[in-house]
């Protein structure tokens, strides 16, 4: 903390020295810095607070063998609330990538199995939606495809917001859903997968270098539910990457220019996750590790029937409350997994 408050101090210096805004796009970026800086600060401070009055609190409990019972019930509730507000800003020290603070983009993806798995990736993507409002994130779809009877074969959405990506980038994996499914007339349990990709939305002015030569662009009417065209001209647009054969689409914008421009986001956003990928990969081989990609690489299990269950297969993690899970409460398996890296990097 001492480190940030000289930061603080030292951007703020600069703020009021003379020229400060002779760059404006160097003097944004200065003064994002100091924001962010000080409501980390002021947060931790917070919670200093907050435990030094917690504090206060158990000795007058302990003052009061016959009458703090009330008052040791409030102690022990306002604890639990700190010690998850506190786990909560402690993660945060554990996200050190390099796109960790970036908003991200996610797309999930059915699996095989018709409408059971649209209906699963469609249960995802309300997931995410709802953990980004718990968070107070800004989301966008960006493009999506409809199942047939119900639910979406993909779908990619934008959030935004400070640290989404370093802490979606858990979620990146197959996520395997059992329970009894609402389309079977016969009752069955049937098991359901899908695919869900996180990766950082990247500035523009970013380093990653797109040759217009390596791409093929289509366009083509953009379409709704059933298939049917929902404009009358070819706004929608497809990119293919050629020397990766990514392929990009967006055709949730009203104009051709906007889904390009936000398929291109995509895209940068794809180029670097595959080469943070093939880094995570080479260090799984020094390590000595074999790791699954795409498919493969189920992370984790949500159990509806016959009994409740969500665990996490890479760091234990579970829960007997999928409801909650389904309805956004992510935390701790984030926090988990977060942890769980560091463990990995301490061995290596």
């Amino acid at each position: 903390m001492p480190g940030k408050e000289r930061e603080l101090a030292e951007l703020t210096s600069r703020s009021s020295e003379p020229g400060f805004w002779d760059d404006p796009a160097a003097a944004q970026a200065v003064l994002r810095r100091a924001d962010e800086l000080r409501e980390e600060i002021e947060a931790w401070q917070e919670l200093g607070a907050r435990a030094g009055a917690l504090a206060e609190m158990a000795e007058l409990a302990a003052q009061e063998p016959d009458g703090g019972a009330e008052l040791a019930a409030d102690l022990q509730r306002d604890l639990a609330t700190l010690s998850a507000d506190w786990n909560r800003m402690e993660a945060r020290l554990l996200l050190s990538e390099p796109y960790d603070e970036r908003p991200a983009i996610v797309s999930v993806h059915a699996g095989a199995g018709g409408t059971e798995s649209q209906d699963w990736a469609e249960m995802l993507l309300r997931m995410y939606l709802r953990w980004a409002e718990r968070n107070r994130y800004r989301t966008e779809i960006l493009d999506q495809t409809e199942g047939e009877e119900a639910g979406l074969k993909s779908v990619t959405v934008a959030i935004d917001g400070r640290w989404a990506y370093g802490r979606l980038r858990s979620e990146r994996g197959v996520h395997r859903l059992v329970r009894i499914s609402p389309f079977d007339s016969q009752n069955r349990r049937h098991t359901s997968f899908a695919l869900v990709e996180v990766m950082p939305e990247v500035p523009e002015d970013a380093a990653i270098e797109i040759d217009e030569r390596d791409l093929k662009v289509d366009t083509y009417r953009a379409s709704g539910a059933g298939g049917q065209h929902v404009n009358k001209t070819d706004s929608a647009v497809r990119l293919t990457h050629l020397p990766t054969g990514i392929v990009v689409t967006c055709q949730n914008e009203r104009s051709q220019i906007q889904n390009r421009e936000r398929a291109m986001a995509v895209l940068r956003a794809k180029l670097v996750e595959r080469a943070e990928e093939e880094r995570e990969a080479e260090m799984a081989r020094l390590r000595g590790e074999h790791v699954e990609a795409g498919w493969g690489n189920q992370i984790r299990s949500y159990v509806l029937q016959p009994y409740t269950m969500v665990k996490d297969l890479r760091t234990g993690v579970e829960t007997s409350n999928p409801s909650a899970v389904l309805d956004g409460d992510l935390d701790a398996f984030i926090e988990g997994y977060l942890r769980s890296r560091i463990g990995e990097a301490a061995t290596t």
